[in-house]
């Protein structure tokens, strides 16, 4: 199975990897390998997840954010999202559109 990650989700995740690097040091690379971790787990999960607005929808494990992806082929994953779960469901909504 392969992943295809879109600009806009590698543009989000630049963005959380730059606000937790602000956090604490080698935080934002954590963030990175953690998000990242749970992306490749999609090969073995994907298809399980809620929808919402449309796309499944795969919470992180370590971090308040969630992957938002669609299957638009048996064997191909594309994560379109990876969006920040602490802001209001419209904003989500807006960024997904």
């Amino acid at each position: 199975m392969k992943i295809k990650v879109l600009y806009a989700a590698l543009n989000d995740l630049a963005n959380g990897q730059s606000f937790y690097q602000q956090q604490g040091e080698h935080l934002g690379n954590y963030f990175l390998d953690s998000l990242f971790s749970d992306i490749d787990s999609l090969t073995l999960f994907a298809g399980i997840h809620q929808k919402c607005f449309g796309y499944f929808r795969m919470l992180a494990h370590r971090f308040p954010y969630a992957v938002y992806y669609k299957m638009p082929e048996p064997d191909l994953i594309v994560v379109w999202r990876v969006l920040d779960m602490r802001v209001n469901p419209r904003q989500i909504y807006q960024r997904l559109k």
